[in-house]
């Protein structure tokens, strides 16, 4: 049976600081996450294995010691919507989407580069952010594990452009 739609307010802050040069974008963050109080939180999502990857870092464990990875490389973090009505954790439910104010963000870091961690992601950033800001986005592929047919190797391949922004 369908989960229905309830509606969800963004409760995460953004990840970054003045140094961050990259801003990756989530859609928002799924159940698993808000339970987990950070962005990622499913133990079968692939970001942090990717990332850690990526940036040649360990594996980090705990939601300080993944903060200070992303903002370590000048990674920063965030989703596109602030609230919308979703079912469960399925991005093809969103509905009556709010976004994420990114100018927190730009003005403050100096972001080089904007990406998207998924289609959804890449789909409601150009729908409801870029024309305003003017900014361009690259979707990379989702790390979810409903995205399985991407393969750790093929999305380590595929974020590793992030690294010519750091």
């Amino acid at each position: 049976m369908a989960q229905s739609a309830q509606l969800v307010v963004h409760p995460l802050e953004p990840l970054f600081d003045e140094r961050s040069r990259v801003l990756m974008l989530g859609s928002l963050p799924s159940p698993k996450s808000r339970e987990r109080h950070f962005y990622y939180g499913n133990p079968q999502n692939r970001f942090w294995p990717v990332m850690a990857e990526v940036l040649q870092e360990e594996l980090p464990e705990s939601n300080e010691e993944r903060a200070a990875m992303l903002l370590r490389h000048g990674v920063a973090l965030w989703d596109v919507v602030a609230r919308c009505e979703i079912a469960g954790a399925s991005d093809a439910s969103i509905r009556n989407p709010v976004p994420n104010d990114l100018d927190r963000i730009l003005a403050v870091a100096p972001i080089q580069a904007i990406y998207a961690t998924g289609s959804t992601a890449g789909t409601l950033y150009r729908m409801l952010i870029e024309p305003q800001l003017g900014r361009p986005i690259t979707v990379l592929p989702s790390t979810s594990p409903a995205n399985a047919r991407w393969r750790v190797p093929a999305l380590v391949e595929a974020y590793a452009q992030i690294t010519q922004w750091l």
